[in-house]
């Protein structure tokens, strides 16, 4: 395996990059482009790299289903960090080009919700078409194929373009969520600020079937706070589930939870434990009461003494 390497949605220029840079660890490795979210996490399969950055949800468009569709199916990979990046667009073109010859644009799909409003406003004649990724589309558009791209501000000089409007989104604070993945390993250390994430597979389509899986983690005080159904290819009709939930596999509501899934569910594939992304372990809530790793103790001191007659 190579150690000192790190994949990532490309190609250069991407919002992947930038947040890939944001890691510290990022400066003394070799940071490679990909040509796609399945390339990126194959790479680390194989061996070829120890970790791949991905995009796995934005807070406008949700959650990007070529990352959580790779990590449900594919070979078992594990996440161990994750980053947050705040997204505004910039609209590249090539020198000299003015707003009203911008008859064609282009940009991922998961970009085009995020300046719909804008387009309708000052380009409403222009045609979108998707590209591989933002900075992909910047490459086109410095091939000639489209007129302008939307990308972020800092892939212009990569690709000989300037940025003819800046700051460009709908949404206030939109922001894209991150993971760092790697080859299944124990979880990373408890924090106090953790998440959990793991895909969950019905056993079959019956009334409350949802609500059974939701019960573990509510009968135990566990937070959710990503959940969403995903095609598992076998008809329709029949859906695995990608959850995130507050709390590490170490924190006894959390494992209890995972446990209680296990026993009803056919598959859950336990994706990791890692630190929440700019939240501090003093601004977590305490856990409800009786949720806490001193409640599931004291449970379980009581049982003992029932079980050898001094309850």
């Amino acid at each position: 395996m190579s150690a000192s390497r790190y994949t990532y949605l490309g190609p250069e220029g991407t919002f992947t990059e930038a947040a890939l840079r944001t890691l510290p660890e990022a400066a003394t490795r070799e940071l490679v482009p990909m040509v796609s979210v399945p390339a990126a996490l194959d790479a680390v399969r194989s061996g070829e790299a120890a970790g791949a950055l991905v995009p796995i949800e934005n807070s406008v468009e949700g959650g990007v289903t070529a990352t959580i569709d790779e990590l449900a199916t594919g070979e078992p990979l594990t996440i161990y960090r994750e980053v947050l990046l705040p997204i505004a667009f910039a609209l590249l073109v090539r020198p000299g080009t003015t707003l009203a010859e911008v008859k064609t644009v282009t940009g991922h799909p998961v970009a085009q919700p995020q300046v719909r409003n804008w387009l309708r406003a000052n380009l409403p004649d222009a045609v979108w078409e998707s590209a591989a990724s933002n900075a992909d589309g910047a490459r086109l558009v410095q091939e000639g194929r489209y007129d302008a791209a939307f990308a972020g501000e800092f892939a212009a000089p990569t690709y000989g373009l300037e940025p003819l409007v800046k700051d460009i989104h709908d949404a206030q604070n939109a922001a894209t969520r991150f993971v760092l993945v790697g080859r299944p390993a124990r979880p990373a250390a408890r924090t106090g600020a953790d998440k959990t994430s793991v895909v969950i597979w019905l056993a079959d389509d019956h009334p409350g079937a949802l609500l059974e899986l939701l019960q573990e983690y509510a009968v135990r005080g566990v937070n959710l706070m990503r959940i969403e159904s995903r095609p598992t290819g076998e008809g329709i009709g029949r859906y695995c589930f990608s959850v995130d939930c507050e709390g590490h596999i170490t924190d006894r509501r959390v494992g209890e939870a995972l446990m209680g899934l296990k026993r009803i569910c056919p598959k859950v594939r336990f994706l990791g434990s890692y630190p929440r992304a700019g939240v501090e372990p003093a601004a977590v809530a305490e856990p409800r009461p009786g949720t806490s790793d001193g409640a599931f103790a004291a449970a379980s001191d009581w049982l003992a003494r029932c079980l050898d007659g001094r309850g």
